[in-house]
Formats: C-alpha cells, sequence, structure tokens
C-alpha cells in the first residue's frame, strides 16, 4: 500500500468513526496540508459510482458546511421527541442536524440505515439503534437492500424524520436518487407520524424521484424563510407547520 493509500485509508476511518470533522482538524491529524486532504475526499468521492445523484451531491462535505437555518429546522425536530419514543431517522443533510439535540436523558429506540446516524448515535446512553444493512452510498451514507427494506416493513416507527429534495404542490415530494424510494416508502409505511425535514429552498423544487405526496404528511419542520403562499397551501392540504 502506497502512503497516499494509507492515508486516504485513515482518512476513511477518521470519518467513519466520528463523522466528518472540519479540514483543519484533518489535516492535522494526518500532518499533511489542507489542500492533500480536499484532495483525496475529491478522489474518494470520485472513487465510487455516482448512483445517479443530481449535482454530484456529498452528504459528508454537505454537513460540513455551516448552515445556521438547517442548525434551527434539527433543534426544533428534535423537540418534538419524547421519552419512550421509536423514532426514525432518514438520510439528508438536515435531517443530520436533529442528531446533536437529541435528549441526552430520553431512552429512546432509533431506527436507521445511515452510517453518519450510527456512528453519531452509537455511543449515546438510552438509545437502542435498529440498523438496516445493504449496498452502501456514498454520496448520502446511506445503506440499502430489499432485506432491509423488508425489515423496516416489520418495525413500527411513532416519528418518522424524513427528508426531500423537492416539494411541490401538485407533484409531491422527491428525492434525487431513485434507490431511497423504496426505503423511505416503508419508513412512511411503518410510521404513526410523518414528520418532513426541509429548509424552505426545497420548496417549488422537483427532483428526478417521487416518493409521497403532499397529503401522507403530518407535519414539516422548516425555517421561517417559507413564503407566506406556501404556508397557505400548507395549511389548506391539513399538514402541521413547524417554523424554526
Amino acid at each position: 500500500m502506497t502512503k497516499k493509500e494509507q492515508r486516504q485509508s485513515l482518512l476513511l476511518q477518521m470519518i467513519s468513526a466520528q463523522g466528518m470533522l472540519p479540514i483543519r482538524t484533518l489535516a492535522s491529524r494526518l500532518a499533511v496540508s489542507e489542500m492533500t486532504v480536499r484532495r483525496d475526499l475529491a478522489e474518494l468521492e470520485l472513487g465510487h459510482p455516482s448512483d445517479g445523484e443530481e449535482g454530484g451531491y456529498s452528504l459528508l462535505q454537505e454537513l460540513e458546511k455551516a448552515n445556521a437555518q438547517k442548525e434551527q429546522i434539527g433543534r426544533a425536530a428534535a423537540a418534538l421527541i419524547e421519552p419512550r419514543d421509536v423514532i426514525a431517522i432518514d438520510t439528508g443533510s438536515t435531517t443530520a442536524k436533529i442528531l446533536p439535540h437529541i435528549p441526552t436523558n430520553y431512552d429512546l429506540t432509533v431506527l436507521c440505515y445511515n452510517a453518519n446516524v450510527l456512528f453519531a448515535l452509537r455511543s449515546r446512553p438510552g438509545i437502542r439503534l435498529l440498523m438496516c444493512g445493504g449496498v452502501y452510498h456514498p454520496n448520502t451514507e446511506m445503506l440499502e437492500s430489499a432485506e432491509g427494506v423488508s425489515f423496516i416493513r416489520r418495525i413500527r416507527v411513532n416519528k418518522a424524520f424524513l427528508s426531500a429534495a423537492g416539494i411541490h404542490q401538485t407533484l409531491g415530494v422527491t428525492c434525487a436518487n431513485p434507490y431511497e424510494v423504496a426505503v423511505k416508502e416503508a419508513v412512511l409505511q411503518s410510521s404513526s407520524q410523518k414528520i418532513l425535514v426541509a429548509d424552505s429552498g426545497k420548496f417549488g423544487q422537483v427532483r428526478s424521484s417521487h416518493f409521497c405526496d403532499l397529503s401522507q404528511l403530518d407535519t414539516i419542520v422548516t425555517d421561517t424563510q417559507l413564503s407566506p403562499q406556501w404556508q397557505a397551501d400548507l395549511v389548506e392540504a391539513g399538514v402541521s407547520l413547524r417554523l424554526a
């Protein structure tokens, strides 16, 4: 194994163990320049199939970016969690912002199918993790398989926190990757409360893969930049709206 391969292997191990760290932290731990770390991350991302994602999306790179709106949405969504809940946390950069705000004194069961969720919660006291396996998709950190979908369908969740890449009045709620659809549909079918967590920039957008209609949602948690027209449309559709 070359020095470069060793470095990239260590880089993957650190990210897997602790989630995406700041570039400067990774560079310091590897004793290389920040430019080298950025180049390694780009090469590691290019070394996997794109899975059909739009725009070369990378969840780990998205999580590195500061986003006050998503932080506020994540905090507001976490406030909906109650002791002894059984919750599902979907793939996505906004749903990932829920994780730091989950109360530490609650006994919870968490259904997850994302490596970043697993690594964020695996050491948390009081949390029982139900993990689905399958094919690993590095652009979203998601694991999916027919067996995983079957596992989800056998679970009952009282609160599912879902993500979306597009939300449209007539074309419904969409994601960018076809492989996400079966998993999201299974979570919707298995959950009592269906909570969509998305920033206002997703509204009015349409992506390639439809997984539910607005009428299937109970609650949407978004930011205060959502237009008055959209707020009125959601109320008319019977969706409870929480602005963070």
